[in-house]
């Protein structure tokens, strides 16, 4: 698909500039389905991402995916990978101080979660779209827009060889990130947000080993959180809760499996370690902002929302952003049904608020607080024998945990 060259009027300058149908900025997996499902649809879009190829596809994020992303992907017709490699798990396990219990979700909801990570998932629409011919602009950063309460909103950038260029399009689809251009260019006055700081992080790490389990255990211990989870029957991903000014020097690769193996650990059940090829700390917040639209310009996926990683929602969210987002613009650019952006904000919301409760409640339920009252404690530890103890707490849990049906 070839973009048309046009000249703006006096209010663009002189400069040449670009026209396409929707502007999309950021290649994330917000920016990258919702650029393939307006494609399937005949739409014209562009990427523009700041980055490179090699560190866009090289992000190490989310692995697990709910039956509703999963379906959205195989609309993408981007799945055959998935299908192959992707791991279906049908519980996980809470392990509180050594006591380890297994909650059934696929037997207490009828849906499962698929393990396969967000750079295999990004890898592999980046691949489709550079084979659909549809632009895909890497090293091209944005830096500000013109117009967004107008009919032609332009999308102003810097592209690999540091030319100032100009994109004009019908919407600007905001897919950059937290810490992207998009939901900056929105008015203070326009914009509502929302937000709580963790007093902890995670140190995450990524072993050339095969994983100890079956499925996620989530471990609570007098020390901290710990997560084990996979990327592949091969390599393993886990977590250890740390300070969020933690320095990485401090965790040498024995001190980190050391600590794994006492959080996770249980009766009967032993660790494997190996040779760790990544490691990095993440701060946790959780924030919103709202509405999701301003004039021209749509918010998806992290540029929106942000959730700590525990209730395994971030991707998801983004990919149920755009599920919704797609369809409205393309009854909108088509015609048949102009208000459909109308309602995208109100619609993305719902959800996006029931992701926060939930990443929330198993956040501070799993996590040692360092700023926690003795009688915080007494409640969390009341709420953990609960859910280990309970099959309504544990349907609950599940229902949230494998995702609620998508609106589209």
């Amino acid at each position: 698909m070839q973009t048309r060259p046009i000249r703006t009027g006096p209010a663009l300058t002189e400069m040449a500039a670009e026209r396409t149908e929707v502007a999309i900025v950021g290649a994330g997996p917000a920016g990258l389905v919702l650029g393939r499902l307006l494609h399937r649809h005949g739409i014209e879009t562009v990427i523009l991402e700041a980055r490179d190829r090699d560190y866009v596809e090289g992000r190490i994020r989310a692995g697990v995916l709910e039956q509703g992303t999963v379906d959205v992907l195989h609309e993408t017709g981007v799945c055959g990978r998935l299908d192959r490699e992707g791991l279906v798990h049908d519980g996980i396990y809470f392990n509180v101080d050594g006591d380890r219990q297994h909650i059934p979700m696929a037997t207490l909801t009828g849906s499962a979660v698929t393990i396969y990570g967000q750079t295999e998932v990004v890898s592999d629409l980046i691949e489709a779209r550079i084979d659909d011919g549809a632009p895909l602009r890497f090293e091209s950063r944005a830096t500000g827009f013109d117009d967004l309460n107008g009919d032609a909103p332009v999308v102003r950038y810097i592209d690999a060889d540091g030319r100032e260029r100009r994109l004009q399009a019908r919407f600007v689809a905001g897919c950059d990130g937290f810490h992207g251009v998009c939901r900056a260019a929105v008015p203070e006055h326009a914009l509502q947000t929302w937000t709580r700081e963790y007093p902890f992080a995670w140190l995450g790490i990524l072993a050339d080993v095969a994983p100890s389990t079956d499925e996620l255990i989530y471990a609570h211990h007098e020390s901290g959180f710990a997560l084990h989870s996979m990327r592949s029957p091969q390599v393993s991903r886990l977590y250890l809760q740390v300070a969020p000014d933690e320095p990485l020097e401090r965790w040498p690769e024995d001190r980190i499996w050391e600590e794994l193996a006492v959080r996770l650990g249980t009766t009967g059940w032993t660790l494997r370690s190996g040779p760790i090829v990544e490691r990095s700390v993440t701060p946790m917040r959780s924030f919103v902002a709202a509405p999701m639209r301003h004039g021209s310009l749509l918010l998806a996926g992290d540029a929106a929302h942000i959730v700590p990683p525990t209730g395994a929602k971030g991707l998801n969210l983004a990919v149920a952003d755009v599920a919704v987002l797609a369809p409205a613009l393309v009854d909108c650019l088509r015609g048949r049904d102009p208000g459909a952006l109308l309602r995208y904000s109100d619609r993305c919301l719902e959800r996006v608020w029931r992701a926060q409760h939930f990443s929330w409640w198993m956040t501070t339920m799993l996590h040692v607080d360092p700023e926690m009252s003795p009688y915080d404690r007494q409640l969390q530890r009341s709420q953990l024998r609960y859910v280990m103890s309970s099959r309504a707490a544990q349907t609950s849990l599940a229902e949230n945990y494998v995702g609620l049906p998508l609106r589209t």
